[in-house]
């Protein structure tokens, strides 16, 4: 028991890293209808920034983590947003007119083209963080066994639930979600009452890059190392997550995410790692038989 106590907690804080991921796609996908293949590379980005400003602080003379953390998260987010921006701008406005798959194969050579980039610019080694948050809390159970929770993934677990209730109020309650529905309903009936389309495109794929950046800072304190290859595994396991929880809804890939990483934290503890994946898949696929719009997701009905 104590055992699978460990591997939940462990479960819930992989899954929380893929359910930020989730959310970019998913907001994207509600908006224009297109999967933006880039957006693991954008969180790839992401945790390279963070590494990068992090160390600049330390040598700055800045080594207080709270304070360090606190501003490498704002910058890290403020230029990932920039990077989400330049990916609508580059590969999907030109093309927002053409056929389906146009955008879509855009999207990928974008992908292909930030892996390159940050393969040159950082080179194809994988760049370690030391350990930046450490310590942790062993909690007791009646039962008789104990577990586990280090500060990281208190930090992890606590920033995908504030950030997750803060962008459902946001795309609830506030002038610009109402704005981001209405694109998902109708663009050209928006766009005729007075919605910005471009803008609200715009804005939506700068949330789910900043967002994406907060995903990679938690990846880097996490597991201490970025390479430029990561972007494109959990960005395949996050699309996987917006699909499993119903791709265009929100707690959708939350609920996703968090399915993803317990299945793939239990399936390497009870049986082998190296299928680990195989079984992540294996669910999405079997759910997809019986609820093809997945777990949360509503299905599309076409007005005629």
């Amino acid at each position: 028991m104590e055992y699978f106590a460990q591997q939940l907690i462990n479960g819930l804080t992989l899954g929380s890293i893929y359910g930020l991921i989730a959310i970019g796609y998913t907001m994207v996908y509600g908006i224009i209808g297109m999967i933006n293949f880039a957006h693991g590379d954008v969180f790839m980005v992401g945790g390279f920034l963070a590494l990068i400003v992090y160390l600049a602080l330390v040598s700055l003379g800045i080594t207080f983590v709270p304070l360090a953390l606190m501003i490498v998260l704002i910058v890290a987010m403020a230029l990932t947003a920039l990077y989400g921006w330049t990916v609508e701008r580059v590969a999907y406005r030109p093309l927002r007119g053409s056929f389906r798959l146009a955008p879509l194969i855009s999207a990928i050579g974008m992908s292909i083209f930030l892996q390159n980039y940050v393969q040159v610019a950082q080179g194809p080694r994988v760049k370690p963080l030391p350990p930046v948050v450490t310590g942790g809390y062993q909690f007791g159970v009646p039962g008789g066994f104990g577990v586990n929770i280090s500060n990281v993934q208190i930090i992890i677990i606590a920033t995908t639930v504030a950030l997750m209730t803060g962008f459902t109020l946001l795309v609830a309650k506030t002038p610009l979600g109402r704005a981001q529905r209405a694109c998902e309903q109708d663009r050209k009936m928006a766009s005729l009452l007075g919605v910005d389309v471009d803008r609200t495109i715009s804005l939506t794929f700068v949330i789910g890059a900043a967002l994406a950046s907060v995903a990679g800072l938690m990846y880097l304190l996490y597991y201490g190392v970025v390479d430029f290859y990561i972007g494109f595994i959990a960005g395949v396991k996050a699309f996987t997550a917006a699909v499993l929880g119903g791709i265009g809804s929100l707690p959708g890939a939350m609920v996703g995410g968090l399915l993803i990483g317990l299945i793939e934290t239990f399936w390497s503890a009870y049986f082998s790692v190296e299928y680990k994946d195989v079984a992540a898949f294996s669910i999405l696929i079997v759910v997809l038989i019986f609820m093809p719009s997945g777990l949360l997701g509503r299905p599309e009905v076409e007005k005629v």
